[in-house]
Parts: C-alpha cells; sequence; structure tokens
C-alpha cells in the first residue's frame, strides 16, 4: 500500500511540473509514506507538499491542495485530508482493505518477501568460533542473529550464503593442544604445572581419553581417526580440533542453524593467500618495515595510527589474515558482504578495511558491513549465572536449549537490538505464561488453529471467498488494529534486510500476536450467521499465516496444539 501510495504521490508530482506548478528541473525528493502515530488522523500519512514548498514558491498546505487536485483517480484512498503545517493523511477505501487481504491470503508463504536483492549473492558470516571448547552464550546470540540476517535477506530476494569461520590456526589452538596433552598425561587444571591460558573445562578430558582410545571424528564430510600417541602435539592438535568442530556442529544443529560454507583460516595460509595479500599491499607501497616489523600505512585510510602486520618474530597479527580472508569473499563474487561479530573485535574492524581498500581490488569503502553484538548476562532465580560444569569457566549454548529450548532460546537471543545488552532471563524463558513473548506468540497462533479445528469439529463451514466479499467492520479498533497490523509486515521485512535488524521481526510478531488477542477477546468466531463467521476467520487464517511466516524468519516453530 505504501507503494501504490507513493506511486499516486509521485504521478501527482510529475503533472504539477507538467502544468508548471512545480519547476520542470525539480527531483521529486524522498519523501516518506507512514502509518501516523494517532490512527484517528488515517491509515497512513506523507510530508510531500512540506519537501516541495521550498521548491514552489508557496506555503507547504497550498502545496498539499495542489497535490489532492492531481492525484490520478484510483480506488486504493478512501479519503485525503491536510492536517497541520502541510502532512496529508489518507484513509483508505475498504475496498482496497479487502484486496490487500486477499493478495495476503494468496501469496500463503510467500507473503512479505519482496525482489529487492535481485539474486544478487550476499554472504553471511557468523559464529566463527575458535574451535576450543563448547559454544557459549555469546556464540549463541551470534548465531541466532547472523542467522535470522540471512533468512531476512533471503526474503528480500538475496541469494544468501551462510559461511562459519574456523580460526584453527595460531596461539588459542596450540594452548588447546598443550590443555589436552597434559590431560592425556594425568596433569589436571589443580596442578602447579598447569598454564593460566590452558583450557580447563571437563570437556578437555573427554577429548585427552578418546584420544588416548583411537577414536574417530567425522566433520564435514573427512575422518579423523587419534593416534594414540600422546608425545605426538600434531595429531592431539589434527584430532582435538575435529572433535570439538564436530561438538559446536552439534550445538548449532541444536540450535536449528546450519551452514553453506566452512572456512579454515589455516586454508589461508597453506594456499600462500596470506603471503600474497602482504606482497600485493608491499608491491602497493601500503606496507613498510619499522623496528623489525612489517606496517600497514592505515593512516592512509581514516586509522588513527598505522597498524603491525607481521610482528619481529615473525608471526602475524589476527587482522592481516582477516583481510586475506575478506579478499577471498570479494574474489568469490559476494557483492555484500556481512560478519556479525561480539562487540569487543570492534578495534580491528577499521583496519581490516583499511586493508581492504590499499589491495585495491575494487573493493567499495562500505564492504564489508558488520553487525556487532553486545554480552549476555544469564540470570536463575534472581542471581547471574556464571560457571558451566562441562565448559569450566562459561555458561555454554547447550545449556540454554537444554534448560528451556530451541525456541525460547532463539527468541531471547534475537528479540533485542544486537548492539544492547541483554539479559536472559531462564525462569522466565521456561515459563508457560502469557509473559513469556514467544510462549505467547505460538499461544496466538496454536490457538487460531484451534479455532479451525472446532469449526470441523461442529460441522460448520468457512468460504474464504465469501469472506472476503463482506464489510469489513472498520469501525471497530481491535479490528482496524489488526487489519492496519497484518499489512505492516512486507514494510517490516523489509526494513529489517535493510538495516539488518532482526529484531524487528521478532517485536513485529509480538505486536500482532496482541493485536489478534485483542480482536479474539471481543469476538466470537464460529457464530451461526455465515457472512459474519466468514469475515472472522478471514482475519484469523491471515493471522496465522503472518504469524507463520515471521516465526520463520526467526527460526522458531509455530506450533498448532500447545
Amino acid at each position: 500500500m505504501k507503494t501504490q501510495i507513493r506511486d499516486l504521490l509521485n504521478r501527482a508530482v510529475g503533472q504539477l511540473r507538467d502544468q508548471g506548478s512545480l519547476p520542470a528541473d525539480l527531483a521529486t525528493p524522498d519523501f516518506v509514506v507512514e502509518h501516523p502515530k494517532n490512527r484517528t488522523q488515517g491509515d497512513f500519512a506523507t510530508n510531500a507538499a512540506m519537501l516541495l514548498a521550498k521548491p514552489a514558491g508557496t506555503n507547504p498546505r497550498a502545496v498539499a491542495e495542489q497535490l489532492l487536485q492531481a492525484l490520478p483517480a484510483n480506488t486504493l484512498i478512501g479519503k485525503a485530508e491536510i492536517a497541520g503545517p502541510g502532512f496529508i493523511n489518507f484513509t483508505l477505501a475498504e475496498s482496497a482493505w479487502r484486496q490487500s487481504l486477499a493478495d495476503l491470503l494468496a501469496a500463503d508463504g510467500a507473503y512479505g518477501r519482496n525482489e529487492s536483492g535481485q539474486g544478487r549473492t550476499a554472504g553471511v558470516e557468523f559464529v566463527s568460533a575458535n574451535p576450543t571448547g563448547p559454544l557459549h552464550v555469546g556464540h549463541g546470540r551470534a548465531g541466532v542473529i547472523g542467522d535470522c540476517i540471512a533468512r531476512i535477506l533471503d526474503a528480500n530476494g538475496w541469494n544468501v550464503k551462510r559461511e562459519f569461520y574456523y580460526n584453527d590456526a595460531g596461539a588459542q589452538i596450540n594452548n588447546l593442544a598443550l590443555s589436552v596433552q597434559a590431560r592425556a598425561n594425568g596433569v589436571g587444571p589443580d596442578a602447579a604445572e598447569w598454564q593460566s591460558d590452558w583450557y580447563k573445562g571437563s570437556y578437555i578430558g573427554d577429548i585427552a581419553n578418546d584420544f588416548k582410545a583411537g577414536k574417530s571424528v567425522t566433520v564435514e564430510g573427512q575422518q579423523v581417526t587419534a593416534t594414540g600417541d600422546i608425545s605426538d602435539l600434531d595429531a592431539i592438535r589434527r584430532y582435538a580440533v575435529a572433535a570439538l568442530r564436530n561438538e559446536q556442529n552439534l550445538d548449532l544443529e541444536a540450535f536449528k542453524i546450519g551452514f553453506d560454507v566452512y572456512f579454515l583460516e589455516s586454508s589461508l595460509y597453506a594456499d600462500g593467500q596470506v603471503d600474497q595479500t602482504v606482497q600485493a599491499l608491499t608491491d602497493s607501497g601500503k606496507a613498510y618495515e619499522a623496528d623489525g616489523a612489517l606496517w600497514l600505512r592505515s593512516t592512509d585510510y581514516g586509522d588513527d595510527k598505522d597498524r603491525v602486520m607481521r610482528k619481529s618474530d615473525g608471526t602475524y597479527t589476527y587482522f592481516l589474515p582477516d583481510v586475506a580472508y575478506h579478499a577471498n569473499k570479494w574474489r568469490r563474487g559476494y557483492e555484500r558482504a556481512i560478519t556479525e561479530l561480539g562487540s569487543d573485535h570492534h578495534g580491528s574492524l577499521a583496519r581490516v578495511k583499511a586493508g581492504l581498500q590499499a589491495l585495491d581490488i575494487g573493493i567499495p569503502k562500505e564492504w564489508p558491513e558488520y553487525v556487532l553484538h553486545q554480552m549476555v548476562t544469564v540470570m536463575r532465580n534472581g542471581e547471574e549465572v556464571k560457571v558451566s560444569k562441562r565448559a569450566g569457566d562459561y555458561i555454554t549454548l547447550r545449556d540454554l536449549i537444554e534448560e528451556t529450548s530451541a525456541d525460547a532460546t532463539r527468541w531471547f537471543l534475537v528479540a533485542r537490538k544486537p548492539d544492547s545488552q541483554l539479559t536472559f532471563d531462564i525462569d522466565l524463558a521456561k515459563s508457560q505464561t502469557l509473559d513469556n513473548p514467544v510462549y505467547y506468540v505460538q499461544v496466538a497462533h496454536a490457538r487460531i488453529c484451534g479455532v479451525f479445528r472446532q469449526l470441523a469439529e461442529r460441522g460448520l463451514s468457512f468460504d474464504r471467498d465469501n469472506g472476503l466479499k463482506q464489510a469489513l467492520d472498520l469501525d471497530d479498533r481491535a479490528a482496524h488494529e489488526l487489519i492496519l497490523t497484518l499489512l505492516r509486515f512486507p514494510d517490516v521485512v523489509a526494513a529489517a534486510g535493510r538495516d539488518l535488524e532482526p529484531h524487528l521481526i521478532a517485536a513485529y510478531v509480538l505486536e500482532l500476536a496482541q493485536a489478534f488477542q485483542s480482536y479474539y477477546n471481543d469476538h466470537q468466531f464460529l457464530v451461526d450467521d455465515a457472512n459474519v463467521r466468514d469475515a472472522r476467520l478471514v482475519l484469523a487464517q491471515a493471522t496465522r499465516q503472518v504469524l507463520a511466516n515471521g516465526l520463520q524468519l526467526l527460526g522458531i516453530s509455530a506450533p498448532e496444539v500447545m
């Protein structure tokens, strides 16, 4: 509807240009069409006249009158009024509402989707945890935000590739191997020789026992078998990484998350891509030697100081392989690259972008895009929960899923804006009450399914076409609010895709469930009057469909019975 109103206004502006009321070379301003905060002022409002007043050389209300006179004939708008300093408020014709509901129901599971992405490729990288332990709650937040962004971009017409970047090289992986080797030798975290940067969780002991027993693990189709030789640190490293990659995959599977691409940091070294990146930066004059280290001239790209790429001991700083990795993404054809990270990574983003610009291979300045999430605090019985027996010093994602559910965990980790700190209340997530927002939304869907089951049980019929022909009771506040909310879903999907904000979908489906509950409280559905029954069941069916579509974008189930 917004698009149709915008089109009518654009055509009106064009007519005013043609007749000389507006300058012939005037570009149409970027006016908004939005829902007014006060619903008594109409269904939609625009500021077009206020933006055109100055170039028109008159006041906004006069321009608004001209726009209304120039609006093409249409069946969409029932009433248009000028308000305040020059806003135009539109009230839609009832036939437009009915047609929109018909379009919604005809679209079914595709309702809300659009083709703005035009099939272009977008890579969404998320989680990307070091394979050094089970996934923690922060990884869970990254996982659900990234997965929902991928789902929403797909709904906006993008060809989405989900990517997991394994940091399987460097000091942390070496510490993992040393931790497993120590446990295999009977040295535990309480021993004097245990190093402070080794991993203490009980899972390290499990891996050590499995390694000594010669067990095998399969990751992405490749089997890794433990040699049992506890003196072979490389063999321990290979098996430990494979075991923990498999463990993380099981965590993600329980969380309803999968990936199209698993990319190993070690492959950048094995394929020479890190060395090639260093050479390219050196050849371009953007790298220089100083104090025994190799530096990037990142100040040329707005950084506050130049950054070390290769330290004096010959090892690379962590941002250099990140530059090589993103250059690899660019070569793979990602027109849009989105990375979901914890906010503690913020400091490295500018230098990665600087490195990509210094390569001078055509990468746009705004590429890649980053979505950063804040930390999660887990609460139970009003107290913070910090320790998991299995992980040693943090709550794992599996802990939350097993104590609550995958649906509840996904909801609570995605329902807030990513850059806001989040408190995960286990007691609320477990509760089967209407205070629990995910339970509230799922109950609304199940309740509608129950209405249609009762319809069959009572031997009553439902004729959707007949229902769509009935007059809509737009004077009924609950009905009007429900219809407005239903038809706003495509705008929410578009906004969530544009701004990479999946929490907008969670807020929307909760609002829709609340709007339906208000309507449900005031209206009987299974009445004897077939026309009334059909009209109300049309709204129920539309609500059920949109709730299911919204929950699908969140990766949350839409149960028929609860």
